[in-house]
């Protein structure tokens, strides 16, 4: 018979699994992202008419984000996409956040083969 008040074997995974993957960033930081990258992605879905004026929201957004996440290069690609005509009705701030905030940014690694 097993003791009762040890942690079960459930119990033991969750543990390990909670300490391998703590979140690279603090929840009040992915918050405010989030935050940034909704408001950016209503404001261009209504900026599309006005493509520059969808560009400078992006711009700033991409800026906002470099402050609140650091050196993101998932961010990168998400200010290409905002500036495609007709793209910036989707929500591609959120998921970039999203996939940082998941992911974090794959970094390369110098030196290894």
């Amino acid at each position: 018979m097993s003791d009762p008040s040890a942690p079960s074997e459930l119990e033991k995974r969750s543990t390990e699994m909670t300490a391998s993957t703590a979140l690279k960033f603090s929840v009040l930081r992915l918050a405010l992202a989030f935050v940034i990258a909704g408001v950016s992605d209503v404001i261009g879905a209504f900026a599309s008419l006005a493509p520059p004026i969808g560009w400078a929201v992006d711009v700033v957004t991409a800026a906002l984000l470099f402050v609140v996440l650091g050196w993101q290069w998932l961010l990168l690609p998400g200010l290409v996409l905002e500036a495609i005509p007709g793209v910036g009705v989707l929500p591609f701030w959120l998921l970039v956040v999203g996939a940082i905030a998941f992911l974090g940014t794959p970094r390369p690694k110098f030196g290894e083969r």
